[in-house]
């Protein structure tokens, strides 16, 4: 079902980069059908507003929405009907993300030198709105992943969209969640018309400033064109893990952890690197027999089949370089001294050390934000923190004397660029002080 290939004889230079761009060109596919139904979303709910969201969430949601807000009272109202002992652990799950979030606060700095004052202030975005998926599954998790950090930074305002089921209804536990982490605003409201909804504002709907939260290939698709109207965290594309194992780790929980992610959706990247024959034979069996007993085995095993890979390297230098190309959303590191190659891993948006630390526990409780740069986007892209919700502004305060001082120097860079005018701005102000004194 895994397709294993062993890489210990490939000598070639360009092996490693074929392999990535196999992996990549399987999951970034971007039709253009998508982008046109995108395109024709976005801009009807720009010009029609709350009307063309209506249709579109009975359209989509089997739902003709009368109201596309829920009141505090529906949002409080789920805390009654969730389990005392899954709200507990909600609770500690905020815990744990706000002590681990709140340690990436920062403060703006001044500094004066003869007669220069600059600096840089940090100040929160106003207005966010967070995007929490629907369909297959509840997220709750991920609203709490995107509201803590909104929170911890300040910002005045956060919306939470997510989509209705037929009668209107939004996901006890999401609502839930909504509460417990005070969340200003949720709204019924699902897929691209919901971008639109946040990027331009409808009656029912307030404009955002940034726009936070994954989707599918339909919301993906719409952050990206708004992109400029409106912030974006990032573009969040099919999820992926990748294990390097060697032969200390144990082939059961390398299966589960590959299925965890395969589960996800049809398109996940589910990789392994091993070092031998025996590791890979064995988590290959392991995968058959605990798939046949997961509820999603359906989507795990097309995920498994369509992008699962299991690959023999023959040394740890090599995995390595393999995991830094691929640069996965989520790298464990099943080998008997993680944290000996952890310098070594400079491409992955989280990393899990050691047999047992699953993905699992950073998706949900740990604390470190389980939203991250999928598609090799962690070469250069970060996870969410609370600076995706702030933003940094300079200043700059000169003084007569540090003007008089500065201002040919800056004549001259203006000139060299062929910029008259700039350097007139300071040429009337240096003549100027020159009259004066």
């Amino acid at each position: 079902m895994i397709r294993i290939i062993d890489l210990r004889d490939n000598t070639s230079p360009d092996l490693i980069q074929s392999i990535v761009s196999s992996i990549r060109s399987s999951t970034t596919a971007l039709s253009s059908d998508v982008t046109a139904s995108v395109m024709q979303i976005l801009t009807d709910v720009k010009n029609r507003g709350d009307k063309a969201l209506a249709e579109y969430t009975e359209r989509f949601d089997g739902y003709k929405p009368e109201s596309f807000e829920l009141s505090k009272e529906e949002i409080n109202a789920a805390l009654g009907r969730v389990d005392e002992d899954i709200l507990d652990i909600m609770r500690e799950a905020v815990e744990n993300i706000e002590r681990f979030h709140t340690q990436q606060l920062k403060k703006g700095y001044t500094i004066e030198k003869d007669g220069v004052v600059m600096g840089q202030r940090i100040t929160p975005i106003e207005n966010v709105g967070i995007y929490i998926p629907g369909g297959t599954a509840s997220y709750p998790s991920t609203l709490l992943m995107n509201v803590i950090p909104a929170k911890i930074a300040g910002v005045k305002n956060i919306c939470i969209a997510t989509p209705p089921d037929s009668s209107g209804n939004i996901s006890d536990y999401i609502l839930a969640a909504a509460a417990i982490a005070s969340v200003h605003r949720v709204f019924r409201i699902g897929g691209a018309q919901a971008i639109a909804a946040f990027s331009y504002g409808t009656k029912s709907v307030p404009k955002m400033d940034l726009i936070a939260g994954p989707g599918n290939i339909y919301v993906a698709t719409a952050k990206r064109l708004v992109f400029g109207e409106v912030g974006i965290d990032m573009i969040a594309g099919p999820s992926d893990v990748l294990i390097i194992a060697d032969d200390y780790a144990n082939p059961t929980f390398i299966a589960a952890d590959l299925l965890a992610q395969a589960e996800h959706d049809e398109n996940s990247g589910s990789i392994l690197i091993a070092f031998s024959e025996d590791i890979a034979q064995a988590v290959s069996k392991q995968i058959e027999m605990q798939l046949a007993n997961l509820e999603r085995s359906s989507i795990a095993g097309e995920s498994i089949a369509a992008n699962g890979r299991i690959y023999i390297v023959k040394d740890m230098e090599q995995a390595i370089r393999l995991a830094n190309e691929i640069a996965p959303e989520h790298l464990e590191l099943l080998v008997e001294n993680p944290f000996e190659i952890l310098d070594s891993i400079v491409n992955a948006g989280s990393v899990f050390l050691g047999p047992y630390t699953p993905e699992a526990v950073g998706d949900y409780f740990a604390g470190p934000n389980h939203t991250l740069p999928t598609l090799g986007t962690a070469r250069f892209a970060s996870s969410l923190t609370v600076d995706s919700f702030v933003k940094k502004s300079s200043f700059l305060s000169y003084s007569r004397e540090a003007l008089q001082r500065d201002a040919n120097s800056v004549e001259r860079f203006a000139m060299l660029e062929g910029l008259s005018a700039h350097a007139n701005s300071v040429k009337v102000r240096r003549e100027a002080l020159c009259l004066d004194s």
